[in-house]
């Protein structure tokens, strides 16, 4: 299993990023798959899932509205838009199959900063 995060970087308050997760060695329709973040001396949280059989998606309420959670059945991807940027959304974010606590990737680094 590998799970390849990136898309991350510094921006702006009020600013947008689109993060990608590439998946491979698993059956990619057969999973939820969830991004997570986790901020400096905090515990990792989940942000968004996406139900890849369907398409179905949930939020974190400190989310809802700004970012969206999508998936590209033919490249086993997952993506995080994320707009209007807050400092708080400063994390690691990462991906990860629903309820499986191994296999993580490297993350990638969110920083929003004036």
């Amino acid at each position: 299993v590998q799970l390849v995060e990136s898309g991350g970087g510094l921006v702006q308050p009020g600013g947008s990023l689109r993060l990608s997760c590439a998946a491979s060695g698993f059956t990619f329709s057969n999973y939820v798959m969830c991004w997570y973040r986790q901020a400096p001396g905090k515990e990792r949280e989940l942000v968004a899932f996406i139900i890849i059989r369907n398409g179905s998606t949930y939020y974190a309420d400190s989310v809802k509205g700004r970012f969206t959670i999508s998936r590209d059945n033919a490249k086993n991807t997952v993506y995080l838009q994320m707009n209007n940027l807050k400092p708080e959304d400063t994390a690691v974010y990462y991906c990860n199959r629903w309820k499986i606590n191994r296999d993580w990737g490297q993350g990638t680094q969110v920083t929003v900063s004036s």
